[in-house]
């Protein structure tokens, strides 16, 4: 029968756990704390779990089940979404961590939050108001402000920075930030190919040979081949790194995808109309709140709010 000195002593087995964790992986002991001190600790989970509990019971991370992650409000149930594309970032980052014996807790913390910041309409909203603000909007900078300002979230410095550096030239200081970083591409460019396959942009036989034969045909298959990459290449090592062949490959795909999914005429079809709602009501709520106000309630918003808040600020 547990006792309630066996209470006490979960946080400790959990640290201890850790301990045999590689010697590159980032231990919850040695966190760099969060911003604002804590009174109280959680007695069960580390501080990479708590980081977890407190992302997936966020405002922002239910919102993400409405937000596009390419194709606008689709009508089909079975497209990606912000948050699918998030979960399936999170098993990806998850299977890595744990082939190469890192710290799985805040692999998935960070995959978790890596997109709260994101505009609606996926990158059309963000280079809306990019392009409407002052300073510029950059979803991975918005996402530090969301789960630290407007959440209130108090992470672990390990967590945001994996969050701010998962895209663009940062680099995370964690082996597990730099997992999701090349997760995040993993996960986009193989979903956005089963998508555009169901929407009818692409067929599988417009995927080039050179592709196919490095990669395979599946998901499956293609992901597989870069976690195997970048399990030969990262273990054991203090930098998650993949094969040169790999990078190429990879950027190669990334490169036709852009060309013949991304800015497809179908995709695009109402990108013009989308970025005309976004700036107009950045422009409408910006007179009400100011410019960061205005940001902060229009990047909240999902696709659907985001339409019905556009018609009703045309009515008046």
């Amino acid at each position: 029968m547990p006792s309630v000195n066996d209470l006490n002593n979960i946080k400790e087995l959990l640290y201890k756990k850790e301990e045999t964790l590689s010697q590159f992986a980032q231990k919850s002991v040695n966190s760099k704390g969060r911003n604002k001190k804590e009174t109280q600790q959680d007695p069960f989970r580390t501080e990479f779990q708590t980081d977890k509990e407190r992302i997936i019971n966020s405002k922002a991370f239910r919102r993400l089940k409405r937000k596009t992650q390419v194709f606008y409000t689709p009508k089909n149930d079975h497209l990606r979404t912000r948050l699918t594309h998030t979960l399936e970032v999170s098993q990806i980052s998850r299977t890595l961590a744990r082939i190469l014996n890192l710290n799985e807790d805040l692999t998935e913390a960070i995959a978790l939050g890596h997109d709260l910041g994101h505009a609606p309409f996926g990158h059309s909203g963000e280079e809306a108001l990019m392009e409407a603000t002052k300073n510029g909007f950059k979803h991975n900078v918005h996402g530090v402000r969301v789960v630290e300002v407007l959440e209130g979230l108090n992470l672990t410095k390990e967590t945001l920075d994996g969050i701010l550096n998962h895209t663009g030239i940062g680099k995370p200081f964690t082996l597990e930030g730099q997992i999701v970083k090349i997760a995040d591409r993993i996960a986009y460019l193989n979903h956005d190919i089963e998508d555009a396959i169901r929407e009818e942009i692409i067929t599988e036989n417009d995927i080039p040979q050179e592709f196919q034969e490095y990669f395979g045909t599946t998901k499956f298959e293609r992901v597989n081949k870069v976690i195997k990459d970048m399990y030969l290449n990262s273990v054991d090592k203090d930098e998650i790194r993949m094969s040169e062949l790999c990078v190429n490959f990879l950027n190669n795909l990334r490169s036709w995808m852009f060309k013949n999914v991304y800015f497809n005429d179908k995709t695009k079809l109402e990108e013009n109309k989308i970025k005309r709602i976004v700036t107009e009501l950045f422009e409408y709520y910006k007179n009400l709140y100011g410019e960061q106000g205005a940001i902060d309630y229009v990047a909240g918003m999902s696709d659907q709010f985001a339409i019905a808040a556009h018609k009703e600020i045309c009515r008046k």
